[in-house]
């Protein structure tokens, strides 16, 4: 692979919360070299309002947010990924369309901050504690050296990041 840019695609099955903070990071974290999207096998039909609190904080557009299936991602007018994350666990048991181009893809499973219930304190203080762990792993994933790995390696890197302690950044 070379210095040019690269999309990637994070999955989960809402598409209300994980996948699209962690859309918004690997836009901003990968300073150009990567395009985040994000898309849910059963999307909600909308963002969670604490997910948009912290995707302000990376200043990434989030008047262009929205939760959508990840259908739109396997046709042919859809921009090909190189990489494909789950942030979810029940997103990494489906089965998932079958992606143009073989994308690497990997596994990052991170816990639900919006199963979290109690005050809106509460609410948000899973957020941001999640939001933290998703960018500790886009910091190991931004700062791969991608031209100078084989695809086998990339793919495995991958999914040593996911299998890191949910770190904060």
């Amino acid at each position: 692979m070379s210095d040019e840019s690269f999309n990637i695609l994070f999955l989960c099955t809402g598409n209300s919360a994980r996948s699209i903070m962690a859309e918004a990071l690997a836009s901003t974290m990968g300073r150009g070299r990567f395009s985040g999207f994000s898309a849910g096998s059963k999307p909600g039909g909308r963002v969670n309002p604490f997910a948009i609190e912290q995707v302000r904080k990376t200043g990434y557009p989030v008047e262009n947010l929205r939760s959508k299936s990840w259908d739109e991602f396997a046709g042919p007018d859809a921009p090909q990924m190189d990489f494909i994350i789950t942030v979810c666990d029940n997103a990494a048991g489906e089965a998932c369309p079958v992606w143009p181009g073989h994308p690497a893809t990997a596994h990052w499973g991170f816990e639900d901050p919006a199963a979290v219930e109690g005050s809106d304190e509460e609410k948000r203080a899973a957020f941001e504690r999640i939001f933290r762990q998703i960018m500790f792993r886009m910091n190991s994933f931004v700062s791969l050296p991608l031209a100078t790995l084989e695809k086998h390696a990339i793919q495995q890197a991958m999914r040593e990041i996911g299998t890191q302690p949910p770190q904060e950044a």
